[in-house]
């Protein structure tokens, strides 16, 4: 059995923060964000608390590229019927690679790429990443058609604003892919 390495940990402390405290998984390391206020007792004790939900919650949430084939495949059928004969990638697959997308497609090859950083978000989150890619397929820009193709999905901007969220709230340079 090997050993389970405990991640490295960045504690931010946020004055606008009165109650709340989350984290997440940046690459390697976990980032934990807490009221400025909190002790270091508290600090450490929530610091315990947030990796032992972020372990419970990667276990819960195993998904694989098959998973994600599938969810395409669903939201192909529900949002993009009448494109389906021009939607259908050639490979789906989940990515470590990406820090700077969310997502990508190669149109050429029909291939879809998604960030590992997408994994654990709302399934809504991840199906608005996925519908972007697959409209790919049909429009490799995001020209107006594109965007049209996107908005079948409805809720496409509440998810766009969660990205942004996250990105924002983790300084990442993330950008539409």
């Amino acid at each position: 059995m090997a050993a389970t390495r405990k991640p490295v940990v960045e504690v931010r402390r946020s004055q606008r923060r009165r109650r709340t405290v989350s984290a997440y998984r940046d690459g390697e390391r976990v980032v934990v964000l807490i009221p400025d206020q909190f002790s270091r007792a508290e600090e450490t004790e929530w610091v315990d608390r947030m990796l032992a939900r972020l372990a419970a919650r990667e276990q819960r949430v195993q998904r694989t590229d098959a998973d994600l084939a599938l969810r395409a495949r669903r939201l192909v059928d529900r949002y993009l019927p009448d494109l389906a004969a021009l939607v259908t990638p050639a490979s789906i697959r989940w990515v470590e690679n990406q820090n700077g997308r969310w997502g990508s497609c190669t149109p050429a090859d029909r291939t879809i790429r998604i960030s590992h950083r997408v994994q654990e978000m709302p399934d809504w989150v991840i199906d608005y990443v996925l519908l972007h890619e697959i409209a790919h397929l049909v429009v490799p820009s995001h020209n107006a058609r594109f965007w049209a193709i996107v908005a079948r999905y409805p809720k496409s901007e509440r998810a766009r604003g969660y990205l942004e969220g996250v990105a924002a709230a983790a300084g990442l340079p993330l950008t539409e892919g």
